[in-house]
């Protein structure tokens, strides 16, 4: 059973996944920091000075001033900022890897087409009796 589990994540596709994972790990934390320090503060100023990591929504009633004293009280909120701040990771995320894929796909070798069937040689009399057919179509 040992050599068969080696077998298996030993083969090409599996290690080119798990290296997929890794990096696709590390791209997404590097999405999540430019979205969140970098497009979302402009954002937010352009919207007046809204900081979209603090929107809340409380659902204890006792109207915590911040997200961070909602926590540390313990009180229930429904983080609806988070949550956008996820989706525009998302979106940039997903607009990324369709743009990769489509250079991808515009670099990839395409497979050359399979020669055309050989014709057969024609023989000499065959060669005559088309010339033949040919003079004779022309007189008609």
């Amino acid at each position: 059973m040992l050599k068969e589990f080696k077998e298996f994540a030993m083969k090409g596709n599996v290690l080119d996944m798990a290296i997929g994972v890794i990096i696709g790990g590390a791209f997404g934390k590097i999405v999540s920091s430019l979205v969140s320090d970098v497009l979302m503060p402009p954002l937010g100023l352009l919207m007046g000075k809204v900081d979209f990591s603090s929107l809340f929504i409380d659902l204890s009633n006792t109207s915590p001033a911040s997200l961070a004293a909602a926590k540390a009280a313990g009180a229930p909120t429904l983080n609806y900022g988070v949550f956008l701040q996820s989706v525009f990771d998302f979106l940039i995320i997903a607009f990324v890897i369709f743009m990769l894929v489509k250079q991808v796909n515009r670099f990839k070798n395409e497979a050359p087409p399979p020669p055309p069937p050989a014709q057969p040689v024609a023989s000499n009399e065959e060669k005559l009796l088309t010339e033949i057919r040919d003079l004779l179509r022309g007189r008609q």
